[in-house]
């Protein structure tokens, strides 16, 4: 029988270093951490770029998952899944933190949500499961945004429309928070869509890494942020906790 294709292995490797962390990766640090050759694993990516299945950050020159290899990823996982795989935690999540909690996917160029756990206390509140919110003004899909699962260029020909004085309605502007929110793991928006209104969310993994939808809180800003209008560090903690628990429950390696 014919062995293993070593050119498909080290791309392999290649995609699984990428889907592996939260940045983008210079093609020194890709060729240093599989030992391989610069030549070698420059020929590698360009190849892995023509078919999509990476893209190389124009500024920087540095390489990421593709939109190509990203959709491959999350086919295989239906929203019904993905919510019945995240329900325990979701529900969990909002007794822990005492704030509302919704998963989302991307849709038609918004943010679907497939599942919305209230706030427990005695306030009214408004079920949002099937509401449509924008990518650019919420941090569920900001954070999808940020991670590939929803497609950026198609928000910024939609255009960015401006929901308050806070919005980042230039795609510049959005560009440079995308980075920040794969730097830090998570992201925010405050008073972005609705004034006196803030979130905090955080990408939900699967198979290989690749994030498949967003786990969030929201609630009055007040609640969400500090003096600062930071996220509160506990919620943010109790957060990326259960987004990587619903993330080993789908078969995420650790991020």
């Amino acid at each position: 029988m014919a062995g293993p294709v070593q050119s498909i292995e080290r791309a392999a490797a290649i995609l699984r270093l990428l889907a592996a962390g939260p940045r983008r990766l210079g093609l020194g640090e890709v060729a240093a951490s599989l030992g391989l050759a610069k030549g070698t694993t420059h020929g590698i990516l360009r190849t892995l770029q023509l078919v999509d299945f990476v893209e190389q950050d124009a500024a920087t020159g540095k390489y990421q998952l593709g939109a190509a290899l990203l959709h491959l990823g999350t086919s295989y996982l239906d929203v019904n899944e993905l919510r019945s795989r995240s329900i325990n935690w979701a529900d969990a999540l909002a007794a822990r933190s005492g704030e509302a909690v919704r998963l989302g996917t991307p849709l038609e160029g918004r943010v679907l949500i497939i599942h919305h756990v209230f706030r427990p206390d005695d306030t009214l509140q408004t079920l949002d499961v099937g509401a449509l919110l924008p990518l650019h003004a919420s941090s569920l899909g900001k954070v999808l945004l940020a991670f590939g699962t929803a497609n950026l260029d198609s928000a910024v020909d939609a255009g960015l429309e401006p929901y308050t004085r806070h919005t980042l309605a230039h795609a510049d502007e959005l560009t440079r928070a995308l980075a920040e929110i794969r730097e830090n793991g998570w992201g925010a928006e405050v008073q972005e869509m609705s004034m006196g209104e803030a979130g905090v969310a955080a990408p939900i993994r699967g198979h290989g890494g690749l994030a498949v939808g967003a786990i969030g809180l929201s609630g009055p800003v007040e609640r969400i942020c500090d003096v600062r209008g930071r996220p509160e560090i506990k919620l943010l903690t109790l957060l990326r906790e259960a987004a990587w628990a619903i993330s080993k429950n789908l078969g995420a390696a650790r991020w």
